[in-house]
């Protein structure tokens, strides 16, 4: 990617410098094997960075090309895809879920156990569209375990990678209860699996194709899928873990990883491979209120929407650790500075994914951040916090 001078967008050089000594700091201390990142301001890259090793192992440098399993930064997008056919009046957000999977309407919800078994309620309300978008439909992800409902998500291995096809996945999400009451409650969940299903139902076409047709070939995005294909497997890293020893260990390497199975189930919530340039491309368009390169996907009216809090006081703070966020159709939105307790903008928007990446879009200083690495598990280690401060400080103007 070609950059400018930091100076040229009000940053400065001196204090951009500091962020490769923080980045090797950390690969050093054996936390990471390599990190790429990326800062944008007023529509131009400031400053692009590649540390460390996408494949220690192989003993293969971290690259401007490298592909990255982003998870759940596939969320944003899949929730972008289903607005874009919200614009077009092919869904409501009032909607009920069942409009489009009739299966929906007869869900049950978990009321407290029994020796025999547990007591399920009948749905005070149906789960909305916004429900999902806002992860308050009741459902959950089956890694929590303050409910008994996600070790049925386990038993039944909802999540596992070998399935074949969304419906397979939505077929067998029907027969379980829900956690809460529709509304009641913010749980992070599959429910952007379920939007994706739902793009697919509405479009008439695979997530992938309305992704490829719609969202990346318009955006030039050459290689975000759902699939590495054998091309490209030499730029797909390695995902890291810890070693009990200290330090860490690979955990999926390329030639083992479900992401280059071409007939696995394309997952809204997190399925997605990308680069750092790809996914630039997309949150730059966000910035600019819909539109890239002079060609337009969604409305500004409608980035605002998506990009606005949708919780009520009483659902916040959100999740574990979100205090002073809010959330909006996809994304986390920062709503108070000081409870947030780091530097940054009121109004900020943001997303990550489970193997530590994570980027963020701040509208009032024109600004993208961007940060790319493979280990898990997420945010064991504050790299994403931390590069978030080396990035604010180094605005100058």
């Amino acid at each position: 990617m070609d950059t400018v001078t930091p100076e040229s967008v009000g940053m400065s050089s001196e204090r951009l410098e500091r962020i490769r000594p923080f980045i090797e700091r950390n690969i050093n201390e054996g936390k990471f094997a390599g990190v790429a990142t990326l800062i944008a301001r007023q529509g131009r890259v400031a400053y692009f960075d590649c540390v460390g090793m996408m494949d220690k192992e192989a003993g293969k440098p971290m690259q401007a090309d490298t592909l990255f399993r982003i998870y759940s930064m596939t969320k944003p997008i899949t929730s972008f895809a289903l607005l874009m056919l919200y614009e077009q009046g092919l869904v409501r957000l009032s909607d009920p879920v069942s409009r489009f999977i009739p299966a929906f309407k007869d869900l049950k919800v978990f009321s407290r156990p029994l020796p025999a078994g547990m007591v399920l309620d009948n749905l005070q309300r149906e789960i909305t569209v916004h429900d999902l978008f806002t992860h308050t439909s009741g459902l959950s992800y089956g890694f929590n375990e303050d409910s008994p409902v996600d070790a049925m998500y386990r038993k039944i291995e909802l999540l596992r990678p070998d399935r074949k096809s969304v419906k397979e996945f939505i077929d067998d999400l029907v027969t379980l209860p829900l956690v809460n009451q529709p509304g009641t409650v913010w749980r992070y969940s599959v429910a952007t699996d379920v939007i994706g299903y739902l793009v697919e139902l509405i479009s008439g076409m695979p997530l992938g194709q309305f992704f490829e047709e719609r969202i990346f070939r318009p955006l030039g995005m050459v290689d975000t899928s759902f699939a590495v294909p054998p091309e490209k497997i030499n730029r797909f890293s390695t995902v890291y873990g810890l070693h009990p020893a200290g330090g860490i260990v690979p955990i999926e390497t390329p030639d083992k990883s479900a992401f280059t199975m071409a007939d696995r189930a394309q997952s809204g919530g997190g399925g997605l491979v990308s680069t750092v340039s790809d996914y630039l491309r997309f949150a730059q368009m966000l910035l600019n209120g819909g539109e890239l390169d002079d060609t337009r996907l969604m409305s500004r009216k409608t980035i605002e929407l998506m990009t606005m809090n949708h919780l009520p006081a009483h659902m916040l703070p959100f999740g574990v650790g979100n205090v002073g966020y809010g959330f909006g159709l996809g994304v986390s939105v920062v709503m108070d500075l000081a409870q947030y307790g780091n530097i940054g903008s009121v109004g900020a928007y943001e997303w990550g994914g489970a193997a530590n990446t994570l980027f963020w879009v701040d509208a009032k200083e024109k600004l993208i951040g961007i940060l790319m690495t493979q280990f898990m598990p997420a945010w064991h280690f504050p790299l994403a916090d931390d590069f978030r401060v080396m990035v604010y400080q180094a605005i100058a103007d």
